[in-house]
């Protein structure tokens, strides 16, 4: 994910990052790139500190105190010291300062990109169940579903976590933003289209007192 609202630097930075191999969203402000980072999970995420809508750096910051793992990029004009080590303290794994060789970016993202990829695969499969996260596909026994943007995102959490139970707490945490009342039935609405959706045999069991889990039987 690359956000910048300097339209011509975005527009070089997805071409060249596309033409290293990498499939790349891309936002302008931060509002687009919180409700692209909840339906996605990036390998990497290159945000200009100075945003429309806010400073980046407490926009990764926040999302960092609710267990946001993706790997940080900040691209920036601000140079100081103080403003690298306020980049890192509040959750970035790598700072550019403007102006900045394109070619140095990417190598930068490709390490991030490369790092984040150690800790999970880009393809999910529990029973005859596949996800590819990087497409946005699911396949039940070789057909292809459609699902929405709520129904990826709880499935996808089940996926990471197989034949354990995920709690609803969990899965509105991971799945909807802060403003979601926990005690709402959100949960129970997307896993009743999600069974729908699968078939048969049933993949997702209820958890009597706690939510869900992923199980072929």
């Amino acid at each position: 994910m690359v956000v910048e609202d300097d339209e011509d630097l975005r527009f070089a930075v997805v071409t060249e990052l596309a033409a290293n191999g990498l499939r790349v969203d891309q936002a302008g402000d931060l509002a687009t790139a919180d409700a692209a980072f909840d339906r996605a999970d990036y390998a990497c995420a290159v945000l200009d500190r100075m945003l429309p809508d806010g400073d980046a750096a407490d926009f990764v910051h926040r999302r960092r105190q609710h267990g946001w793992a993706t790997p940080v990029l900040f691209l920036t004009a601000r140079d100081t010291l103080a403003d690298r080590v306020t980049g890192f303290e509040l959750g970035g794994d790598d700072y550019l300062v403007k102006p900045f060789a394109v070619a140095e970016m990417t190598a930068r993202v490709l390490v991030l990109c490369r790092r984040a990829g150690h800790g999970r695969p880009s393809v999910l499969r529990h029973a005859d169940l596949e996800m590819d996260c990087a497409a946005r596909e699911v396949r039940r026994a070789g057909t292809l579903l459609t699902l929405s943007d709520k129904e990826f995102a709880v499935l996808e959490f089940l996926l990471t976590r197989p034949e354990s139970a995920a709690e609803r707490s969990e899965l509105i945490e991971h799945c909807w933003d802060s403003s979601t009342d926990p005690m709402s039935n959100v949960v129970d609405v997307v896993v009743r289209r999600l069974r729908r959706k699968l078939g048969a045999p049933e993949l997702i069991h209820t958890v009597r007192g706690r939510g869900y889990r992923l199980a072929a039987s």
